[in-house]
């Protein structure tokens, strides 16, 4: 009983939560950021694709286009200085505006604000080969953000060390959940966007 309106209250939060940023944040955003991204290069104004959720189902995960249309973006992760990245683009994910959209996925009830975040499903069935433990981490919601961004570990995997800290830090997250972690979470995000993250590239 207790874990079900524990359950419960978490979602209410991230429908509320979720509604407040796109009334009063992305309303305003969107068409400055639309027209930016239109004008520094050719392509749709969001970028979808599909990403491993809840119970290993799969969704459409949503982002302003921070790069250039190209053949590499449901296989290769961005990594710093990549060419592909605009000058937009490169501001947008410095400050993590290109994940506004996703407060989208989150009222539509295949993400959370926080929680494990989504990855590719290439990258899904990679990184599972590495620990039995990576498929815990679809037992959540994926998140906006989540512990292991807040503990530095966010952006580019470059070898298999890190993901496994990444999968820890999601594990850690699952079995320690409370409403006011989750609160410290959003929030250390916020703080950390505001300060700077030398990940966010």
């Amino acid at each position: 009983m207790i874990f079900m309106f524990a359950k419960s209250f978490k979602r209410l939060f991230d429908i509320l939560f979720s509604l407040f940023i796109i009334v009063f944040v992305f309303s305003w955003l969107y068409p400055i950021l639309a027209l930016l991204i239109k004008l520094e290069s050719k392509g749709p104004v969001f970028f979808a694709q599909i990403r491993t959720g809840r119970n290993d189902t799969h969704f459409k995960c949503y982002k302003f286009r921070s790069m250039r249309v190209n053949d590499d973006a449901d296989k290769k992760q961005a990594t710093r200085d990549d060419y592909r990245i605009t000058r937009i683009g490169a501001f947008m994910r410095k400050t993590s505006l290109d994940e506004l959209p996703q407060f989208f996925n989150v009222l539509i009830g295949n993400m959370s604000i926080v929680g494990p975040r989504p990855h590719m499903l290439s990258h899904t069935e990679e990184y599972s080969q590495l620990t039995e433990k990576f498929k815990a981490r679809h037992l959540l919601r994926p998140g906006i953000t989540g512990w292991a961004q807040i503990r530095g570990l966010r952006g580019e995997v470059k070898t298999a060390e890190a993901m496994l800290k990444r999968v820890d830090a999601d594990v850690w997250y699952l079995k320690n959940w409370s409403f006011l972690l989750d609160l410290k979470i959003i929030f250390l995000t916020f703080w950390i966007t505001l300060k700077g993250d030398k990940n966010a590239y």
